[in-house]
């Protein structure tokens, strides 16, 4: 049984929140490159260009690219053969949250009631973590911060086969409209298909942990994700809502096998600040 330490844990968690809001991934930033030199409207090639310049301030300056810095949220998979000494796995993850987010100078944004008192607790945990246990002797992380405007443009809607892909079509392109420009577009829309109805929720977050514009390996779900991403892009939403062509760079979807009776459909839309960062320890 492999051993990690505590502090060695801590630490690394504390660089991943810190990390993770200071630099936007190159491949979030290549697309939004790509898509400012598609764009025909002056205004939204505009607010794509002070996106651009606001990752590059953030990063060179190391600052948060946005001042909602997000519910933590972790993706673990965690090998059988390794354990975490000292306090224990879980208690490594807050206490790495509590020092980035007081050592990194990113807003606290957790509220400890959801629904009376709403009091902030201060160090922006609990943190959220999915965790699974794999073969093996190594612990690999994402950390992936979430923000609350586009969080809050998501939603999950319990089909049935019936619907078909048309259906789901209609309800993710709904979705993106009735949002306009409250998440902060161009958005990366994460589409979960299948599964049970808290699953496919989180199909639907893990979908925005792939490389931006990257396909399901299944070739009918990669065209259903080009025609979706198409039909969005026709609504004519734009950067931050003011118009143009570009209000989504891509849409992910992930699925899974789901009851005979069921086709839960989720999404769950991501801002231009698609910030995750991982590990392997």
């Amino acid at each position: 049984m492999r051993q990690v330490k505590f502090e060695q844990l801590v630490d690394e968690i504390e660089k991943l929140c810190i990390n993770a809001n200071y630099y936007i991934p190159d491949d979030v930033k290549k697309k939004i490159e790509y898509f400012r030199e598609r764009e025909d409207s002056p205004v939204a090639r505009n607010i794509l260009d002070i996106i651009l310049k606001n990752q590059d301030i953030a990063a060179n300056q190391q600052m948060p690219i946005c001042q909602d810095t997000g519910f933590a949220v972790f993706f673990v998979e965690m090998g059988e053969d390794v354990r975490v000494d000292g306090r224990g796995f879980e208690a490594a993850i807050y206490e790495g949250v509590r020092r980035g987010y007081k050592n990194g100078y990113l807003r606290k944004s957790i509220v400890n009631d959801p629904l009376f008192e709403r009091k902030n607790t201060g160090d922006n945990t609990p943190p959220i973590i999915h965790l699974r246990i794999v073969p093996g002797d190594k612990i690999h992380i994402i950390f992936a911060p979430k923000g609350g405007g586009s969080e809050n443009m998501s939603e999950v809607k319990m089909m049935v086969p019936a619907d078909g892909v048309e259906g789901v079509k209609n309800f993710v392109v709904d979705r993106v409209r009735r949002s306009g420009g409250n998440p902060c577009p161009p958005v990366i829309v994460g589409v979960g298909i299948g599964g049970t109805f808290e699953y496919v929720a989180f199909l639907a977050k893990k979908s925005l942990l792939r490389k931006v514009g990257t396909h399901n390996p299944d070739p009918k779900f990669a065209r259903l994700e080009d025609e979706i991403l198409e039909e969005v892009n026709k609504l004519g939403i734009g950067p931050m809502g003011l118009g143009g062509r570009t209000t989504a760079l891509a849409v992910h979807i992930e699925t899974h096998p789901c009851h005979i009776a069921s086709m839960p459909v989720a999404v769950n839309m991501q801002c231009h600040a698609a910030r995750h960062k991982e590990i392997i320890i």
